[in-house]
């Protein structure tokens, strides 16, 4: 092992999966978790409430809903083989209709996946038709060559950084306003904006599109697999460790301070937490020069989530295989108003039966709305701040019930959260949902590398490249490539794809 030691700071998805392919290698790996949880944004958590005379227990995800290409042959699928985590409970949702797009005062549509897309969107837009078929093979070439990424030389999909995605559907659909709409309708997979890069855009809905699937027992599945894995192999998770500072000499990193005094050397280290809080963490040094420190931590953030997680009552509310995005009347997708709720994702957990249990009510919240409260720890921030929060929350119900109106008087119990709460339990700057903003006008400076200016630090998870779990997944690769060798490592990876 000697020369071949590395310590990652943080156990997100992107920590986790760096942690195995380095195990995987033969490095001696340790992760370090500041929480008691490993994962994350793929924490999961238990809530319990009495009604009839009962205690009802459901578990909730964090930041983890559902995911994408899992299929045999599609985007997810074999970098999920070489994780080790496709044997996990996970169930298909509804091929038909796995999305629903659904807008205040009429119109809702049916996301199917692969070729019944287009039918099935056509059928409310047939003079479309020609724009949806171009929409579904645009995506599709995109998924294709996805793993083109991983070769020598630039990927010819890197350009797709450099253009808008509002621009593109624009012109695919005619300028067809209502046809966009509808496309745009699943948009809190992530951000809408008119900065917005094409492939961000193309890549996540391409990889939905392929096939959807939910995970029984939620995300911590996948966490605890992973670190199953690393622990295997010789590696070490260690939970309840705060790393306090990175320790440079010249420009390598020769060590990290802990929170309680010690210290871990070793001959790699990857930051697994935000790119600005990373930098926080190495402080002045003169390998780290001021207009990079400057460049990093200026870069936005994209919004956070308000969060409804709620106990349904036995036999209320039959179970949807599928999701449904509700969409206020008047709402811009892509010039949000975030001064009001205009959006709001009904994400049901899986059951083998009829009856839904529990769900998610997901609604795009920025961190101004609650700014004031942002000194205070979770549980001690106040009447005025629970206060905002009912507010919050009757507007998201109200406009759950234009179309599930069945959850009505269906609610056992609901507990809310802030991005406030996601920043206290994930570490995400601004309580972000999907990291740093990208931005098509700007990608050299907005799409980071796993590079630092320190050699043997590298950076990965979601304010990277992409976001989600098939984007965070490459990343990782990118990442374990500096030190591996990137066509090496993705031949490993991809050869069984």
């Amino acid at each position: 092992m000697e020369g071949k030691s590395v310590v990652i700071i943080g156990s997100g998805l992107g920590g986790l999966e760096c942690g195995y392919i380095l195990a995987r290698h033969g490095y001696r790996v340790t992760v370090l978790e500041k929480d008691r949880q490993i994962g994350g944004c793929l924490q999961t958590f238990r809530r319990t409430t009495a009604y009839g005379g009962n205690l009802i227990s459901e578990v909730f995800d964090t930041g983890f809903h559902y995911v994408g290409g899992l299929g045999a042959g599609e985007s997810l699928n074999p970098l999920f083989a070489y994780f080790g985590l496709l044997d996990l409970p996970w169930k298909q949702m509804d091929s038909e209709c796995f999305d629903e797009v659904c807008f205040e005062g009429g119109g809702r549509y049916e996301f199917a996946n692969g070729e019944r897309f287009v039918e099935r969107m056509s059928a409310h837009f047939p003079d479309a038709r020609d724009g949806f078929e171009k929409f579904r093979d645009f995506l599709g070439g995109v998924g294709e060559h996805i793993f083109d990424a991983f070769q020598e030389g630039e990927s010819p999909s890197a350009a797709l950084f450099g253009r808008s995605a509002l621009d593109f559907l624009m012109g695919t659909f005619g300028g067809d306003i209502a046809a966009v709409r509808a496309v745009s309708g699943t948009s809190l997979k992530m951000e809408l904006g008119e900065n917005l890069p094409l492939y961000v855009f193309a890549q996540i809905n391409n990889s939905y599109i392929q096939s959807a699937w939910r995970l029984a027992g939620g995300g911590s599945r996948i966490a605890a697999r992973l670190a199953d894995g690393i622990t295997a192999m010789g590696g070490e998770v260690i939970m309840g460790t705060r790393v306090a500072r990175i320790v440079p000499d010249g420009d390598r990193v020769t060590r990290v301070e802990l929170s309680e005094g010690d210290g871990i050397e070793a001959d790699w280290f990857i930051s697994d937490l935000h790119p600005a809080l990373t930098l926080g963490m190495v402080g002045e040094t003169p390998a780290v020069r001021r207009i990079y420190r400057s460049r990093i931590t200026s870069l936005q953030n994209t919004y956070g989530m308000f969060t409804a997680n709620i106990i349904l009552k036995p036999g209320a509310v039959k179970y949807l295989n599928r999701n449904l995005y509700i969409h206020a009347r008047g709402a811009d997708l892509w010039h949000p108003d975030t001064s009001r709720t205009e959006s709001v994702l009904v994400h049901f957990y899986p059951v083998e039966g009829e009856w839904a249990t529990h769900l998610d009510l997901i609604s795009p919240m920025t961190l101004h709305e609650i700014e004031q409260w942002e000194d205070f720890p979770v549980g001690r921030r106040g009447a005025e701040y629970e206060e905002t929060k009912e507010r919050k929350l009757d507007e998201v119900l109200r406009l759950t019930y234009t179309a599930l109106p069945e959850l009505k008087g269906a609610i056992a119990q609901v507990w809310t959260s802030t991005p406030l709460t996601y920043r206290s339990y994930t570490g995400t700057i601004d309580g972000s949902a999907y990291g740093i903003r990208k931005d098509w006008t700007r990608p050299l400076a907005t799409v980071l590398s796993p590079r630092t200016p320190l050699r043997n630090l590298l950076l990965t998870g979601q304010s990277l490249n992409l976001h989600g779990i098939l984007g965070v997944s490459m990343t990782s690769v990118f990442t374990c490539g500096e030190i591996l060798g990137l066509s090496d490592l993705s031949h490993e990876i991809l050869v069984s794809k």
